[in-house]
């Protein structure tokens, strides 16, 4: 059974054609609209699925915020361009005609990362490190979405009481400061208003803020890491995003783990599936959900 599976995140759009065997047979992608208004992000999923769903027998979503009840409510509305809320599942069934569920990104992509070490372990965090910081959590071999669909947002704890407002308006989040967007705003002097990628490529020319703000984001993620450890007992965290992707950064983390005590170090994994780990675990879970 052919699957079509939607990522949505804060800077793109993700479709595919999945088989039964977790095999991609085409990918297309869009920007995420910049628009705040649901016309706008319906349009572009029309664009998006419309060459890929003809051969597709359900649809399988997976998408920033929280899923509750087949819509979206963005927790950082700044994420999506403002929209805060979304029929995402009646939208995707009214678009195709076909059976459809949708569940969180970072949950999605836990659940697909779970699989690959599902012989190995049964307890698992994934954390997404991109536009914003998200995770998912798989305990005793479940995955953890929460009666509100708030379970593994780990983006959204507290890194430091005096840092700057996150837009789900929390001061502090983990979110506001390790993520790409936060990486951004806290770029000063001749790196202000350079994005994420940039800051990046600076960092590897040796500029010192750019290697400041990465170091300062792996540092907040590596406690997060800590925090997690003590509050799952996880086996294994495994580390996705295009930040947490991005080269080098995942060793940063695990040096700085390793400077914690011992109580709190836990082994550290880049994504298997990299960039397609939501998809794929949107259209493992549909496999479950909609079989």
């Amino acid at each position: 059974m052919t699957t079509l599976a939607i990522d949505i995140g804060g800077t793109k759009l993700a479709a595919a054609r999945v088989d039964r065997d977790l095999q991609i047979r085409e990918r297309r992608e869009l920007p995420t609209p910049a628009s705040k208004t649901p016309d706008a992000l319906r349009a572009a999923l029309q664009t998006l699925i419309e060459p890929l769903q003809a051969q597709a027998e359900r649809v399988a979503i997976a998408s920033t915020g929280i899923i509750r009840e087949g819509t979206l409510l963005a927790i950082n509305p700044l994420n999506l361009g403002g929209l805060m809320h979304f029929p995402l599942v009646q939208t995707l069934r009214e678009l195709t005609g076909l059976p459809t569920m949708a569940v969180n990104d970072a949950q999605a992509a836990a659940w697909a990362e779970y699989h690959v070490m599902a012989d190995e372990i049964s307890d698992m965090v994934f954390i997404t490190v991109s536009t914003g910081v998200g995770g998912g959590v798989v305990s005793n071999g479940k995955l953890l979405t929460g009666a509100g669909g708030l379970a593994g947002h780990l983006g959204h704890t507290l890194a430091d009481p005096n840092g700057p407002v996150c837009g789900c308006g929390r001061t502090g989040c983990v979110e506001a400061i390790a993520s790409g967007r936060g990486i951004a705003a806290a770029a000063q002097g001749d790196l202000a208003g350079c994005d994420a990628r940039t800051v990046f490529t600076r960092a590897v020319q040796g500029h010192k803020q750019a290697t400041r703000l990465i170091a300062h984001s792996a540092q907040v993620l590596a406690r997060l890491i800590a925090d997690v450890k003590a509050s799952t007992d996880c086996q294994c965290v495994v580390v996705g995003g295009s930040v947490g992707l991005a080269q080098g950064y995942l060793t940063q983390v695990h040096t700085l783990l390793a400077q914690e005590p011992s109580v709190y170090h836990v082994p550290l994994r880049t994504a298997h599936y990299r960039h397609d780990a939501g998809l794929l675990g949107a259209a493992l879970l549909a496999q479950g959900e909609l079989s």
